[in-house]
């Protein structure tokens, strides 16, 4: 495996690439799909190879490579591969093949390059039809990387350049060179792209992007106590990486299915090939494109309507709008009835909780990140939380710090739901606003801070400044307020006074006073004299 240093030095060369790839007459995030797209093109090819290869290797044939066959020879085992795999290649248009191909020919040689590349995508998409559950996986995943945009990848000579650099210079990341583990490298490398490219987007960083070390908290928060889960869900999912965190908590192999449903096609389509870099099979892979509170995916909302999700995570858009009261169909709808309240049409956050709340398991786990707002603000947002407290549905708040997410520096807080809690169970309200270092020009939680924040959450023991257990009635009482400053006694950083050895200082200060008074009334009556 990687040390650190090495792998931050991956990280500066793929930066250094995906910079250098764009030129300079292009915004950094709009040449984000080029690159990823080719860095997953690469990955699918590699692991149809190395599959393939590994089978004929294992079957007797050790000098056997799927890149040297003709395309003929690789009709044959095209139907088993699909049901591997869920996609196809030719051996003529694999990753490694194509740019060899460009290499070989100057730039004014082949100007229909990117026909080629189009070409090729499309049959990657449409050989997944073949088999129904890797084509909601595949379709559409490269519908991003338009290569006859001339506005990104110009037209004629000047595409022809453009794709042979990115094959050329996709190729050339050593991404195997530190693991033997593809899926880890690849991944790695994808999601710190993703990373990168949230950190570029300013205000819409945080759209499709939530920071690991959340995502990590967040997992260990709905997991604890279990070693394997059947669903994971995220109704707002963005890229996947709350759900790939959860994985990795648990171990990619103790999480049977991952379900999640993203308003905006880019960030679906980037969710699914994350899923895919990170070694999740295309048959356990439930990811829907659509909007969560108008349009449920069907397959989810038939799951929440029998058992529910076994664990639940997300970071949904902070006041957002949404239909509302507008639509009189939805105070019916069985997510958002209960609480005889729609959520503000400007502020759709506790829509988002109550439909969490509706597709929760009984048995299972739910952290939600929010906006501070939902935690103390009036009228319908009030009556959703009385709601939620007094069905003692609300496990634990916690209050995170200021300035972690892309595009906000709010200090977001975590609401934990449950359904199977006990009449007498308290709510935990966790004050972990100072758990953070601070790294560049954002704070982030280390894994100390984490770890911190988990142990207050699993053990539920009182900690003075830190962790109070407060009973429902105390919430009653305090009007459904969830803010945790309410009941976790904040530190007190003043500087503490010792008021007798003040008082004796004074005491000391007066007395010399007395003594110089003295002494110049004895010098001004010797001078009088």
């Amino acid at each position: 495996m990687t040390t650190e240093q090495e792998r931050a030095e991956l990280h500066r060369t793929i930066w250094a690439i995906a910079n250098e790839l764009r030129g300079s007459s292009l915004e950094v995030t709009e040449f984000k799909f080029y690159v990823l797209g080719f860095l997953f093109y690469r990955y699918l090819s590699e692991k149809i190879e190395k599959d393939v290869n590994e089978e004929q290797h294992r079957a007797g044939y050790p000098a056997f490579s799927y890149a040297d066959l003709n395309d003929s020879e690789a009709q044959g085992p095209k139907d088993a591969i699909i049901n591997k795999v869920g996609f196809f290649l030719l051996p003529s248009e694999l990753f490694c093949n194509m740019r060899r191909r460009a290499d070989e020919k100057a730039d004014d040689e082949d100007t229909h390059l990117n026909e080629e590349m189009k070409r090729i995508f499309d049959n990657i998409t449409a050989s997944s039809r073949q088999n129904m559950a890797s084509e909601k996986v595949f379709n559409g995943l490269f519908g991003e990387v338009r290569l006859d945009d001339e506005k990104n990848v110009g037209k004629g000579l000047e595409a022809n350049k453009t794709i042979r650099a990115l094959l050329s210079k996709i190729g050339d990341m050593k991404l195997g060179d530190f693991s033997q583990n593809q899926n880890d490298v690849f991944g790695d490398a994808y999601e710190f792209l993703i990373k990168m490219y949230a950190t570029k987007a300013g205000n819409k960083g945080g759209e499709f992007y939530t920071p690991q070390e959340v995502s990590r908290l967040l997992a260990l928060i709905t997991s604890n106590g279990r070693s394997r889960i059947d669903r994971v869900y995220d109704p707002a999912c963005g890229s996947g990486s709350l759900l790939l965190q959860f994985a990795k908590v648990l171990g990619l192999k103790n999480v049977r299915r991952f379900y999640g449903q993203e308003l905006k096609t880019t960030t679906y389509n980037l969710c699914r090939m994350n899923m895919l870099l990170h070694g999740v099979d295309f048959d356990r892979i439930r990811i829907a494109n659509g909007d969560t509170l108008k349009d449920p995916d069907r397959e989810h909302l038939d799951i929440a309507n029998t058992t529910g999700f076994d664990a639940i995570v997300s970071n949904p858009p902070y006041s957002t709008h949404w239909k509302g009261k507008s639509d009189p169909l939805l105070i019916s709808d069985e997510r958002f009835s209960p609480a005889g309240v729609l959520a503000p049409e400007s502020k759709a956050d506790l829509a988002f909780t109550m439909h969490i709340l509706h597709y929760l398991a009984v048995s299972g786990t739910a952290a939600i990140v929010e906006f501070p707002g939902v935690l103390y603000r009036g009228a319908a947002e009030q009556k959703i939380r009385q709601y939620l407290v007094d069905q003692n549905n609300v496990d634990t708040v916690i209050q995170l710090p200021q300035n972690l997410f892309f595009g906000v520096t709010i200090a977001t807080c975590i609401i934990v739901l449950k359904k199977n809690r006990h009449a007498g169970d308290g709510i935990l309200f966790i004050d972990a606003s100072e758990q953070f270092v601070h790294k560049g020009n954002k704070n982030k939680l280390c894994e100390d801070n984490i770890q911190a924040i988990f142990k207050a959450y699993a053990g539920r023991e009182e900690q003075p400044h830190f962790a109070h257990t407060a009973s429902i009635q105390e919430v009653r009482d305090n009007g459904y307020n969830l803010s945790v400053s309410s009941y976790v006694e904040q530190r007190d950083t003043r500087e503490q006074v010792d008021i007798a050895q003040l008082n004796r200082e004074i005491e000391e200060i007066v007395a010399r006073q007395a003594g110089l008074r003295k002494q110049i009334e004895e010098i001004v009556a010797r001078l009088e004299s």
